[in-house]
């Protein structure tokens, strides 16, 4: 099997995989059973400050919203950060980490947004040996009301502030989690650079209500009829996740900065893919809470397999897709693809008729035998048709080769390189 060791801004885990901080990581006897489990490394539910006690619901906490088959797309949580005594984590903590040596263990932390408040919490978490702490800076429900949480992380400049503190009062490396619910996740991510931090994990959570209540008229989970946003996790966040790391990775300000992947990692490949745009390492919470702890040795082996398929290592790994992360206007429009059909393989449901007739490009036939063939002179090759099919590679997107003409527009695919050179690009009009 491939070594997954991993060295991410000096922490050591025997693989990349590590629990994010939430519920799964709240106490001594959770997070030991994760390390029985095969997890490289635990970020331990977010600590605050001795002030006025974190009390939670005791009602529902979570809202979800499932597929067709009841799997569990997406979790929407209204928990807040530890509700357990400062000084009882501080101690489980120590005794976790003496006892577990080769994982990492990582405290994340949300304190109020003053110098002394965190030179504080700093000073009590010095002792407890733990390998590194997180800035919780994204959490969008009821520590954001108190002014911590994503109201810090919704502001450049109080980034940058925090981590400068946290970097002047600690030597533990510091890493700076980041919310997703702002317009450019790039500028929270350079001013965590500008305030030294060692690294950034996102995404936090995304600012939701998954449902409403039509016979009481709330929100869900609903507590005494009253109901709230919350942070929304899980699978159905992962494509919201990947391009936010992938903006981090490949922007010249933070690039080279490390990244710990966040959001919806449930697979390996889910994990691999995170690592490919530039992730060192990736954090998990909703697949452990869906399925339980046992679900990284599907990870581990998965992986391991993968980079030994491609002789691969980890390090090979990352970022080994960011030099393909572009923007539109550097596409290629030379390259030009029609969809086709296999007929073996076409079970004749037509959704692929259904999708493309109704609303897209009128692309595909149809036989009085219920034969579906594509139609290359109205094909954009939008692969519309690819996604709807049942039927995996039934339809694949087949290449034009240089010179080839395109039916449909009439011209040959060598034409355009890309945008910049299109006709249609306004600055190429204006320069005409």
């Amino acid at each position: 099997m491939a070594n997954l060791t991993t060295d991410f801004i000096g922490i050591k885990s025997p693989n990349p995989f590590w629990l994010a901080s939430a519920p799964p990581t709240d106490k001594k006897y959770n997070v030991e059973r994760a390390y029985e489990a095969g997890w490289g490394g635990v970020v331990w539910k977010t600590l605050g400050s001795e002030g006025p006690p974190v009390v939670n619901v005791s009602g529902p906490r979570y809202g979800a919203i499932w597929g067709a088959d009841r799997r569990l797309l997406g979790l929407n949580n209204i928990e807040l950060i530890t509700d357990r005594p400062l000084e009882v984590n501080l101690r489980e903590i120590k005794e976790v980490k003496r006892k577990w040596r080769d994982r990492a263990l990582i405290i994340s932390l949300m304190v109020p947004c003053d110098e002394d408040s965190w030179k504080d919490i700093l000073g009590r978490i010095a002792d407890t040996e733990a390998d590194g702490v997180e800035l919780n800076f994204g959490c969008p429900h009821g520590m954001a009301e108190r002014g911590m949480g994503s109201a810090v992380g919704q502001v450049p400049e109080y980034i940058e502030m925090v981590t400068r503190w946290v970097k002047k009062h600690s030597r533990m490396p510091c890493i700076v989690k980041l919310t997703p619910n702002i317009t450019d996740v790039r500028k929270p991510a350079e001013a965590a650079h500008r305030g030294g931090a060692d690294a950034v994990s996102l995404i936090n959570t995304i600012n939701s209500i998954t449902s409403v209540n039509l016979d009481e008229f709330s929100p869900e989970p609903m507590i005494d009829g009253k109901g709230t946003h919350g942070g929304y996790c899980g699978p159905a966040v992962k494509p919201i996740a990947l391009n936010m790391v992938a903006e981090i990775a490949r922007n010249p300000v933070t690039h080279g900065m490390p990244i710990s992947g966040i959001g919806g990692v449930t697979t390996w490949r889910d994990a691999a893919e995170f690592m490919a745009l530039g992730a060192g390492n990736v954090q998990v919470c909703t697949a452990a809470m869906t399925y339980g702890f046992k679900v990284v040795q599907e990870m581990i082996s998965g992986l391991s397999q993968y980079l030994d398929d491609k002789e691969m290592s980890v390090s090979d790994l990352v970022g080994r897709a960011v030099p393909n992360v572009t923007d539109w206007q550097y596409l290629n429009l030379n390259y030009v693809t029609k969809a086709q059909i296999s007929q073996a393989d076409c079970i004749k449901c037509g959704r692929c008729y259904a999708a493309c007739e109704d609303t897209s490009h009128q692309a595909i036939a149809m036989s009085a035998d219920r034969t579906f063939t594509v139609k290359d002179d109205e094909c954009v090759a939008c692969n519309l048709c690819v996604n709807v099919c049942p039927v995996e590679n039934c339809i694949t997107m087949v290449q034009l080769p240089q010179g080839a003409l395109d039916e449909r527009t009439g011209r040959k695919v060598t034409e355009y390189a890309n945008w910049t050179t299109h006709p249609n690009n306004p600055s190429t009009r204006a320069a005409e």
